[in-house]
Order: structure tokens, then C-alpha cells, then sequence
């Protein structure tokens, strides 16, 4: 896999390639920069820009539904202001676990937590990459730099027994992007504002797996 940083079609191929590789690069400290900005959709660019409104109506709906102690429960994980000083997530294999927040529509839940699952984290050539492994809806995409504090997930949904992730841009409903946050030592999260289906914000929280 090239990163070929002067055409941007180049750099969005590499939402699927980075994920099915096994190598790995130098620590981002290395890396060219790629803003995210260029790659992003304008449809995600205000989802992303409403993070915190997204959030605030999430939670409001999940606590009207009932769930103030579970939200309680989960601690800094579902506190927008708990992100503590930046450290890349090292690659490897993580713990991960969704939590959804504020039903979409009638009839949906507006608290869910799901069991945990594995997701990896890797670098190559100047990106890193995010996949969830195994299950029916697999997350799959890149995280890039976002100022000092946080970087950014751009991805898509891989569904079923698909065996190759949809290029990012192509299906909006498909597509997605998340804010990426450190919340303890060895703990980071996704917060997904806004996503198409189900819920009006998914947090996964991401732990390594070994020590």
C-alpha cells in the first residue's frame, strides 16, 4: 500500500487497505500529516461539528427514559468533559464495547449496552487504522490527527460476510465518523454523533488487551 498524498481518491482507498494489513509503521510522530478535513464528506463534517448538541439531546432522552443510574454507572465513559491529556491508542488488540444513546425513533431503546467485543488497532505507512473483528456490523476506517488533544475516525459499516470494507464517500448512510478521546490511562473512546440508525450517539469505549 502507497499513500499518495496529492490525490485525494488515493488517500480515501485507504480506509479498506490499512485494515487488511498485518504490518506495521513508525509511531505517528513519524507520519506525514493528513487533514482529515480533505477526506471528510460535508455530511459528516456537521456531524462531527454537532458533537456536543448530539450528545446533550442523547443523554437527555436516555435519562427521561429511566436510565440516570446506568449512565451514572459507566463514569467518565458517557461525561462529554472527561477527556484527559492526549496519548495515541497503541496498536494491538482491544476490548471494546457500544453503548447506544437516545432512541431515533418509536419503539427503539434509549439506553443500550452491548457486550464486549474485539477491535484492533494498527499502524502502517503513516496511518492507523480501526476495525472492529468479527460480529455482523464491523466498523472499519482510519483515525487521523485532530489538533493535540484528539484525533478523528473516518470509516464505514462492513456488513454480513462481506470480505471488503466499502470505500468512505460512497453510501452516506454507510459512512462514518467519530471523535476519538482518552479518558483514563489506558483507556480511549469513540463517540459517533448522530449515526443513521438506531440511536442519537454510540460511544465505544476501546481497552487494551494486554497490560
Amino acid at each position: 500500500m502507497k499513500l499518495a498524498l496529492a490525490r485525494l481518491g488515493a488517500v480515501l482507498a485507504l480506509v479498506p487497505a490499512a485494515c487488511a494489513s498485518d504490518a506495521v509503521a513508525p509511531e505517528r510522530s513519524g507520519e506525514a500529516t493528513i487533514d482529515w478535513r480533505d477526506i471528510a464528506t460535508e455530511h459528516d463534517r456537521s456531524r462531527l461539528r454537532g458533537w456536543r448538541s448530539a450528545w446533550s439531546r442523547a443523554l437527555d432522552r436516555a435519562v427521561a427514559g429511566g436510565h440516570a443510574e446506568a449512565i451514572a454507572g459507566e463514569g467518565p465513559l458517557l461525561d462529554p468533559d472527561s477527556a484527559i491529556d492526549w496519548q495515541d491508542p497503541p496498536p494491538g488488540l482491544y476490548r471494546c464495547r457500544t453503548i447506544k444513546l437516545g432512541a431515533r425513533s418509536a419503539g427503539m431503546l434509549d439506553f443500550v449496552a452491548y457486550p464486549p467485543f474485539e477491535c484492533r488497532i494498527r499502524q502502517e505507512e503513516g496511518v492507523t487504522s480501526f476495525a472492529k473483528v468479527g460480529g455482523s456490523q464491523r466498523p472499519i476506517g482510519l483515525l487521523f490527527p485532530y489538533g493535540e488533544e484528539r484525533m478523528v475516525f473516518l470509516g464505514t459499516l462492513q456488513l454480513g460476510d462481506e470480505t471488503r470494507a466499502l470505500q468512505y464517500g460512497r453510501d452516506r448512510e454507510r459512512d462514518l465518523v467519530a471523535l476519538v478521546e482518552r479518558i483514563d490511562e489506558r483507556r480511549w473512546r469513540l463517540v459517533f454523533p448522530s449515526p443513521h440508525f438506531e440511536s442519537l450517539l454510540d460511544v465505544v469505549e476501546l481497552t487494551p488487551e494486554t497490560p
